[in-house]
């Protein structure tokens, strides 16, 4: 199936860099003057750009570079730029917040309370991905989500299951799920990208290297952001062969996936590489250990001022979506980000 992508026609993968971010009237009166473009539609804006290890103004860019990098976030999964995902994770062992449903009932009141709050979307998971953990069958991951993700479709509520697994998948969007999240970039699982591609729905494709059993022995880098772009172009290509609409697709850089906290440190900065592939950006940093380390504050859940103040950078570096455990301070944030811009 013939494509469209970051690619040179017979060549090698061509990534293109913005730099000398502006913002606020710096970057109103840039553009204005002819010497910045807007990224992602704004409202931040680039006066450079590397492309292919050379440094030139933005403004000299070729066109076809400078659409993928200014063109306004589109609507991917029907969901605004700035839209926040609520987390609710479904386990007894994830980093932040396992065990913390001891049922169904409490589970559904806390997706509903988000929501209220301004989530767009719930992202449901019954399986645990921090480092080091030990999978579980398809068999419990469907036990633990299907009861809630059935409640909350019935409800109206926006969906998206969290999942490596494709016969997971296939049953969350029977039970009214609509969008699938995989920490795998549908690699776990030979019949995930079918199952996507069939249902036409929209997926977030996450950088990840091999599982969670042994992914942190994979964090080696010589240049991460570059490294983490070529992997998921990589990904973006095999899902659109296999029959998945690129429009359909979103990325994730995978913070803390193979990944250490100098890695992520790195990476954060030239987020907006990833807008040269063509796709949108979700990004979870709700909580991560850079955070902790950051700021000094070792419990997850206490990690709430430095959380917003990580997703804000994101968003002012490309990032379309915010994937977070706290909502109502999310929303809050991100609308006044949003105004004050």
């Amino acid at each position: 199936m013939r494509t469209t992508g970051p690619e040179r026609a017979g060549g090698p993968l061509r990534l293109a860099e913005p730099l000398a971010l502006l913002d606020g009237k710096a970057a109103a009166d840039a553009v204005a003057a002819g010497r910045a473009h807007w990224l992602a539609g704004g409202p931040a804006a680039f006066a450079l750009l590397r492309l292919d290890d050379t440094i030139l103004p933005a403004v000299g860019a070729p066109p076809e570079i400078l659409r993928a990098l200014t063109a306004p976030v589109p609507h991917w999964a029907g969901l605004p730029n700035g839209a926040v995902m609520g987390i609710l994770n479904l386990t007894p062992d994830s980093f932040s917040d396992g065990g913390q449903f001891t049922s169904t009932a409490h589970a559904i009141d806390t997706a509903l309370a988000m929501t209220e709050a301004g989530a767009a979307l719930i992202d449901v998971g019954g399986e645990s991905t921090r480092p080091g953990a030990a999978a579980v069958t398809p068999e419990q991951e469907r036990a633990r989500v299907l009861p809630v993700i059935r409640a909350l479709a019935d409800r109206g509520i926006l969906v998206s299951i969290d999942t490596r697994n494709a016969s997971t998948m296939q049953a969350a969007l029977d039970a009214g799920a609509r969008i699938v999240n995989d920490v795998s970039a549908l690699t776990h699982d030979q019949a995930a990208a079918h199952i996507v591609a069939r249902a036409s729905c929209p997926v977030v494709l996450m950088h990840m290297r091999h599982d969670p059993t042994d992914m942190t022995r994979l964090a080696r880098y010589d240049d991460v952001a570059r490294e983490v772009a070529t992997e998921l172009a990589a990904r973006i290509a095999v899902a659109v062969a296999a029959g998945i609409a690129r429009h359909n697709i979103a990325i994730d850089p995978g913070i803390g996936f193979a990944k250490t906290a100098e890695h992520n440190l790195l990476l954060l900065p030239r987020l907006a590489m990833l807008l040269s592939l063509g796709c949108r950006i979700v990004i979870g940093l709700s909580r991560k250990g850079f955070i902790g380390r950051l700021s000094g504050v070792t419990d997850p859940k206490h990690r709430l001022a430095g959380s917003i103040s990580a997703g804000l950078h994101a968003l002012s570096h490309g990032a379309a979506i915010l994937r977070v455990h706290d909502v109502a301070e999310t929303v809050q944030a991100v609308r006044v980000w949003r105004g004050l811009a």
